[in-house]
């Protein structure tokens, strides 16, 4: 199976960079395409990943986003250090993304992945 990383260093709502990913991987997850996803979030990428999120009424949630995408077998890891210095803990994430290393998961990751993408 063909593997994709994609590597998200925005915030969630500053612009669509985040949504476009998700949207992307949600087709790219979808029985017609068939590809394995990996999502490192780094930056105030790590944001994305907040539970609890309360976007405005009729805007995209990239909480409920993020979820679907999980329940689908893509896996999400935050890095450690990214997280730590935005003063979270993994008990605030939606549950399935995990607080990994620093960038020893992504670099393993890019090794296994025939593509990578970074928003």
């Amino acid at each position: 199976m063909e593997t994709l990383t994609i590597i998200l260093q925005s915030a969630p709502y500053g612009d669509e960079k985040v949504y476009n990913a998700f949207r992307l991987s949600q087709a790219l997850v979808s029985v017609s395409v068939d590809m394995k996803v990996n999502v490192f979030l780094t930056g105030d990428g790590v944001f994305v990943a907040k539970s609890g999120q309360k976007p405005p009424r009729e805007y995209y949630n990239l909480e409920a986003m993020l979820k679907a995408l999980i329940s689908k077998g893509v896996k999400v890891v935050a890095c450690r250090t990214c997280v730590a210095a935005r003063g979270l803990s993994q008990d605030e994430f939606v549950e399935g993304v995990v607080v990994g290393s620093t960038v020893g998961d992504l670099a393993k990751w890019v090794k296994e992945s025939q593509k990578v993408l970074a928003f």
